[in-house]
């Protein structure tokens, strides 16, 4: 049997195929016979607050209008001398510029590396250099920022990049070599040359479409390729869960950089036909006048904004969310409370995700847990005896609870256990393979790092125990403890560090830094931020609280006491 091209190894394409797991469909096939049957009907409206962001006028587009100018973009890629499995790193706040470099990356072949805003120089770099980035797209400024001054400044430590692409131009762009892009419909050249590339060199389903970053306990972010069969996978159950057809309006509030809004709402708005409404960063009044005036049907929100819009009758009184019909949520668990509260007192059924970039894809819908308290509680438990569930994933992912310690399979209820992943949602491996490894079990399923327990009368739900790895949730945005003690540790005055989240009714967790001194040393929660502002991280990892203490909690062989230190916070 011959090698498969792309991520997967041929054996397991076959596999997968012939199981109905996957097909011959490319996220490219896709959009352009949505643009055959969806036509003049608008397809994706840029953010409210654009010209706030980057200087530019809002914009909505139809299929047809999309299609125009995505092969118009592509056109300009392979001017640049961009060709298939080219890499480059995109740095754009949500709008229509970013959907459209997704589609016209992926029409010729060229991987997305999707770049959160909040990234600087330390994370661009680390980026680029791992996974060899050609070209980097980005703009010249992002409300107070300049994201193109940064990249410019750091261009000599990226050997690989090339070029640098700059949307929404303005005067600074002029001062470098940035090449300068702009909206503009397809000439018949345009078409020609982007056509000519799809024949001599088609697109397989197998290929990498895209290399996410995620923060884990490791120091540094780690790249994780996805091709077309794993984006398709992930995506029908987002579909299937919300159950989005062509007559939906969706919003989408969270950064188009990994699996919450790639295979959350990028593909799903792409296999469903429905309309596509940008939002970021995320603002309330911003994101609520939106829901009102396209009339937006679904859309996903932070757990403790929807706890927070509950239980303020006063602003819920002002805004019209008689559109909305569900909403998804997820990240952390979900309150019990919450859940219930927005089904009976607005109508509206919260969906109840839980997934990774790696592969792990939970979701509880309506149609499988009809009462609000066991959406907010459990999950499925894939390969129950005797359970049917509405997704089509249900049939296709393979579930294990594993005991840490012994290394036996639960199967026992109340016994708590790593959830491990096997199927066609499950990534092929990291970037830096040497993390392969530690990722995946003796039986090749996905070690997600996370703790559950089965529960039900028939074992049919799992229940979320707690996190495994250390890794704080800010906003949506991941925020690795190791990397930010090990900044921290660095500071002249630090002694020892542990990095841990508060809680937050808004962002979820807040990064907080508790901290020993050198003796005769002092520091303040300012001068910390100072010195890691320095070693120009992103801002979300910056710590909102510092905690000076004269030892640190530990274990008798001498780890640190994370769950002493959260408990006194």
């Amino acid at each position: 049997m011959t090698e498969a091209r792309g991520l997967h190894p041929a054996d397991k394409v076959e596999a997968y195929v012939s199981k109905g797991w996957w097909s011959d469909r490319t996220i490219d096939r896709v959009f352009r016979d949505q643009v055959a049957a969806q036509g003049d009907r608008t397809a994706v409206v840029d953010p409210a607050n654009l010209g706030d962001l980057v200087g530019a006028e809002p914009r909505r587009l139809t299929w047809s209008q999309l299609d125009s100018e995505v092969t118009h973009l592509a056109a300009q890629l392979l001017e640049m001398g961009l060709s298939r499995g080219d890499v480059i790193g995109v740095q754009i706040p949500n709008s229509i510029e970013l959907v459209k470099t997704y589609l016209a990356a992926w029409s010729i072949g060229v991987v997305m590396s999707p770049l959160p805003m909040p990234y600087r120089e330390r994370e661009v770099v680390g980026a680029a250099n791992q996974a060899g980035f050609k070209a980097i797209v980005t703009v010249d400024r992002f409300g107070d920022r300049q994201p193109l001054a940064e990249v410019t400044a750091a261009r000599e430590a990226m050997p690989t990049v090339s070029t640098v692409v700059v949307m929404w131009p303005d005067a600074s762009s002029a001062s470098t070599s940035a090449v300068n892009v702009s909206a503009a419909e397809a000439s018949d050249d345009d078409r020609s040359a982007v056509e000519a590339r799809r024949t001599a060199d088609p697109a397989d389903p197998n290929d990498c479409v895209t290399v996410c970053w995620t923060s884990g306990t490791e120091s540094e972010p780690k790249g994780v390729p996805r091709c077309h069969y794993d984006w398709i996978a992930i995506s029908q159950a987002c579909l299937d869960a919300p159950e989005l057809t062509s007559a939906d309006v969706v919003l989408n509030p969270f950064p188009m950089v990994n699996m919450a809004a790639i295979g959350g709402v990028l593909i799903p708005w792409l296999l469903s036909g429905s309309t596509l409404v940008q939002h970021q960063p995320f603002d309330v009044p911003t994101f609520l006048g939106q829901v009102a005036r396209e009339r937006v049907t679904y859309t996903l929100v932070p757990p403790a904004l929807l706890t927070m819009l509950l239980h303020n009758d006063a602003l819920m009184s002002q805004v019209d969310l008689s559109s909305i019909t569900r909403i998804g949520s997820g990240s952390v668990p979900l309150q019990p409370a919450m859940v219930r509260g927005w089904q009976e007192k607005h109508g509206i059924s919260i969906i109840n995700f839980f997934g990774s970039n790696e592969g792990t894809a939970l979701l509880s819908s309506p149609q499988d847990f009809p009462d609000p308290e066991d959406r907010a509680l459990y999950f499925p438990n894939y390969g129950a005896e005797g359970v049917t569930w509405s997704t089509r994933i249900a049939d296709a992912v393979s579930v294990r609870l594993v005991d840490l310690v012994s290394g036996e399979d639960i199967t026992e209820q109340g016994r708590v256990g790593e959830l491990r992943l096997n199927g066609p949602t499950v990534f092929a491996g990291y970037l830096n393979p040497e993390n392969n490894a530690a990722a995946f079990d003796e039986l090749g399923y996905l070690r997600t790092g996370d703790l559950f327990e089965i529960a039900g009368e028939r074992g049919e739900f799992l229940r979320y125990v707690d996190r495994a790895k250390d890794v704080i949730n800010r906003g949506g945005m991941k925020v690795s403890a190791a990397e930010m003690e090990a900044l921290i540790s660095a500071h002249p005055s630090v002694m020892e560090a542990a990095v841990i989240g508060d809680s937050d009714e808004v962002m979820g967790e807040r990064v907080a830094a508790v901290v020993t001194l050198k003796p005769e040393s002092t520091l303040t929660l300012e001068e910390l931020v100072d010195f890691l502002r320095s070693k120009k991280i992103a801002s979300y990892k910056l710590p909102e609280r510092l905690d000076v203490r004269e030892e640190l909690p530990r274990n008798p062989v001498g780890k640190i006491l994370k769950r002493e230190l959260r408990q006194g916070s």
